[in-house]
């Protein structure tokens, strides 16, 4: 049973994060959900859940900036202090920002914005988190289809998320003692405002994508919200250092 557990959710006002928010509620999972700059967003998520009979909060991150993670964990602390714990359960790294260089246009900054959130990002919040996490507790990585194959446009989003994957194993490796377990979640496309919109907004970006897809349509973020809500379920609970592509079967 998940009842009674606290999820730490990082880009949790929009899309797959948002999900997860929302469907772990409906475990009767509490959240402290994050968000850059979306506050209202947040906010509403977190009423969502409350509403669903899951207590949430939202608090302001940005997952690049590793120099403000010591005064974040400081903020969750005192956000559980309100939940009336000490440590929360369930931590899923799931903020992130999209990329559409190829290798002539791809800039160092861009490049370095993508390794400071989707890896330098991960690895560090992680680390400031961990003395906050229950021992036999659960983390989900987000990572991208696009770990697994080759896109136009794609040449540091999908190596950056290869990488978050090796980190996951890693994680899982060192965090056995605890009985923490790490895995892997890796959408496809989904239908949300992530790279703009592109693949929620725009009907012939769908047609193309649905035709490399064995079951013949984009992604929603309740298609993914609700494999990370299952994850981090008891019924996972020997699933570990895995990964979990969920794309309806892109490019098979």
């Amino acid at each position: 049973m998940s009842e009674g557990k606290i999820a730490l959710i990082t880009g949790g006002s929009r899309g797959i994060g948002r999900s997860t928010v929302l469907r772990l509620a409906e475990q009767g999972v509490r959240s402290i959900l994050t968000y850059n700059r979306g506050r209202t967003e947040a906010e509403e998520v977190a009423a969502l859940a409350t509403e669903a009979g899951a207590q949430a909060l939202a608090l302001q991150l940005d997952v690049g900036d590793a120099s403000s993670f010591a005064d974040f964990a400081a903020q969750v602390r005192q956000a559980l202090a309100g939940f009336d714990t000490q440590r929360f359960d369930y931590l899923v790294n799931n903020a992130g920002t999209s990329s559409a260089s190829t290798l002539e246009t791809m800039t160092e900054a861009e490049m370095d914005g993508l390794y400071n959130v989707h890896f330098k990002g991960v690895l560090f919040l992680t680390q400031k988190l961990l003395p906050l996490i229950n021992d036999g507790g659960r983390i989900v990585n987000i990572s991208s289809g696009l770990a697994r194959f080759a896109m136009e446009g794609r040449i540091g989003y999908g190596p950056i998320k290869a990488a978050v994957e090796s980190l996951s194993r890693n994680m899982a490796l060192e965090l056995a003692p605890r009985r923490i377990a790490v895995n892997v979640v890796a959408p496809g496309p989904i239908a949300t405002d992530f790279s703009g919109g592109t693949v929620r907004d725009n009907p012939k970006v769908q047609e193309v994508l649905a035709q490399h897809t064995a079951l013949g349509r984009v992604g929603l973020p309740d298609d993914v919200g609700k494999v990370i809500a299952g994850l981090l379920s008891d019924a996972f609970g020997w699933v570990n250092a895995q990964r979990i592509e969920v794309a309806g079967g892109m490019h098979i």
